[in-house]
């Protein structure tokens, strides 16, 4: 369902921005239509409170994403009555206002709202403000039966033609709830300075209890118990990931630019099915898919560019455009290695009109960077030597054969005629400061992308690429069962040797990045955490990687920005 609001504000003097304070200024309320069935134990994803609660709840926080120079998405769940949890179905039509405003104390009210949150989305709600003003701090709320949401920060990106000096992103992917707590996201929203957080991937994960990597400790389990499938199934669990007081935090902070890969729908997915989706037993995979892609939708503050994709473009100012790309939802099926599939150009990652989209955007980028955001590394990436001890857990750490064969293939790696065809249109092109950022791999990475990863340093570097570690989910020092920094003692020096164009790997632990953009360069400083099974785990930085402006090629620095 999507229906249009007329925003109200508080009377401001005409300025410059005459178009921000406009009394013309509209919300946009967009909610997906649903049906659902209650599924699966529900205690887990709601507070003790909730039970004694009769007035509106707002247990899962409020969100922001998206940002526009002239807008940004909001986000929030109500829950109308104790029994209306998360896939249940169950509960009364709410109305739900948003109130925006200049000030934390809202004194200054910009844009006023409200929309009707049903059972049909999951008494899930957006709203996408528009008429703001350009990099410019917000706060925002909601409000329902005389019950107000936690107060929350979001900012709006440069207007298109400004320029901007600075920008700063933190970076995360891969959080597994049952392999520990989600301190990294915690630390992120103590710094107060960022202007967007980027999540690339594996925001939820689908498994039951105990099934995927926690060192043989569930530290807290899924709800539901059993692997995700329907509908209620994908709703309970992003419910209950939107408990985490971490998570919230960050939400809370700074808005959200937001990608899946495959754990928001089942492991290794592709276009027609996934590794881990048995069909018949587990339904039919379009219904899966189109049960975690609404859920998805319903729970995120994501705009959908296209009907069920999250592969969109945002700028921000002349200093810098962010491509995401969606590469679960057109990809080919994953191929074996060895029978030399990985080279058929009927295959693909992106799919093809994906991959048109993003060419033709860099070609027509007047920015001075060009960020893609992709779920999986772009670099290629051979094993090499590797002793028989790691041989067998990086390869189950990467899905691959564990006989050792070089490459990865639901990577860039098993499809790599998409691969030549890009890097070769950034090399015909003089496309400069391509920079992809990237998750799933569960370590860190710097790397350059070079056009021939064979002959490279001596042939050509088409970008560079910066990898984060995992949140939470199994490292290789997690499957081996060994102290962290110890496998990646052995590990890292090995894996550059086999990847010249590879700065530097940590393959053990986990943590978050934080990206810095100037015109000059592009920084990752790179931080890991102290402990993921500890609700008090410190952060500390440990590595920074940039790229200087013009150079497609990864350095070492040797200070956090």
């Amino acid at each position: 369902m999507t229906s249009r609001h007329r925003a109200s504000e508080s009377a401001t003097p005409a300025t410059a921005d005459a178009d921000s304070l406009s009394p013309r200024r509209r919300t946009v309320v967009k909610a997906a239509a649903a049906t659902a069935v209650l599924a699966g134990p529900l205690a887990a994803a709601v507070p003790a409170r909730a039970a004694a609660a009769q007035a509106p709840a707002f247990l899962h926080g409020v969100a922001s994403g998206d940002p526009l120079p002239d807008g940004v998405l909001l986000w929030t769940r109500v829950t109308p009555v104790p029994e209306a949890t998360a896939g249940s179905g169950l509960g009364p039509d709410t109305e739900v206002s948003w109130t925006v405003a200049r000030d934390k104390a809202f004194t200054d009210v910009v844009a006023r709202g409200s929309a009707v949150a049903t059972a049909a989305s999951d008494h899930t709600v957006k709203a996408d403000i528009r008429g703001l003003r350009p990099a410019t701090d917000y706060w925002f709320r909601f409000s329902a039966g005389g019950t107000d949401s936690p107060v929350a920060r979001t900012r709006t990106a440069p207007a298109a033609d400004a320029a901007v000096t600075g920008l700063r992103f933190g970076v995360v992917s891969c959080a597994n709830w049952e392999a520990g707590h989600f301190s990294a996201y915690r630390h992120l929203a103590a710094r107060g300075d960022l202007d967007a957080w980027l999540h690339l991937g594996d925001y939820v994960y689908e498994y039951g209890t105990g099934e995927y990597g926690t060192r043989g400790q569930v530290v807290r389990p899924h709800a539901p118990a059993h692997e995700i499938v329907t509908l209620a199934d994908y709703r309970l669990r992003h419910a209950t990931y939107k408990t985490d007081p971490d998570l919230q935090a960050l939400h809370h902070r700074a808005p959200v630019v937001a990608i899946w890969d495959d754990h928001e729908i089942a492991n290794d997915a592709w276009s027609g099915g996934a590794e881990n989706h048995t069909e018949g037993a587990e339904g039919t995979w379009a219904a899966r898919q189109a049960a975690a892609k609404q859920a998805y939708f319903e729970w995120m503050p994501v705009r959908p560019a296209l009907e069920g994709t999250t592969y969109r473009r945002l700028r921000f100012g002349r200093l810098a455009d962010l491509s995401l790309l969606d590469l679960r939802s057109f990809r080919s099926q994953q191929v074996s290695l060895g029978d030399g599939e990985v080279d058929d150009p009927d295959r693909t990652l992106t799919g093809r009109a994906q991959l048109d989209w993003l060419k033709a955007g860099l070609t027509a980028s007047d920015t001075t960077w060009r960020l893609v955001g992709t779920s999986v590394m772009i670099s290629p990436f051979a094993l090499g030597s590797l002793p028989a001890s790691l041989l067998k857990p990086l390869a189950k750490l990467l899905g691959l054969p564990q006989e050792g064969l070089a490459l990865n293939t639901d990577q860039w790696d098993g499809y790599t005629d998409d691969r030549r065809e890009l890097l070769a249109h950034l090399r015909a092109n003089a496309i400069r400061n391509t920079v992809f950022l990237t998750g799933d791999i569960h370590m860190a990475w710097a790397n350059d992308v070079p056009v021939n990863a064979g002959t490279y340093p001596l042939s050509a570097s088409a970008a560079t690429e910066f990898v984060v570690t995992s949140v939470t989910s199994d490292n290789l020092d997690d499957i081996v069962k060994v102290s962290e920094g110890t496998v990646s003692a052995l590990a890292s020096p090995l894996i550059r040797a086999a990847n010249r164009h590879v700065h530097w790997v940590d393959t053990d632990r986990h943590g978050y990045g934080v990206l810095d953009i100037t015109a000059e360069r592009a920084q990752m400083d790179y931080y890991v955490l102290s402990s993921r099974t500890d609700a008090n785990a410190t952060s500390a930085w440990t590595r920074s990687y940039r790229t200087l402006s013009g150079t497609q090629k990864a350095e070492r620095t040797y200070d956090p920005v």
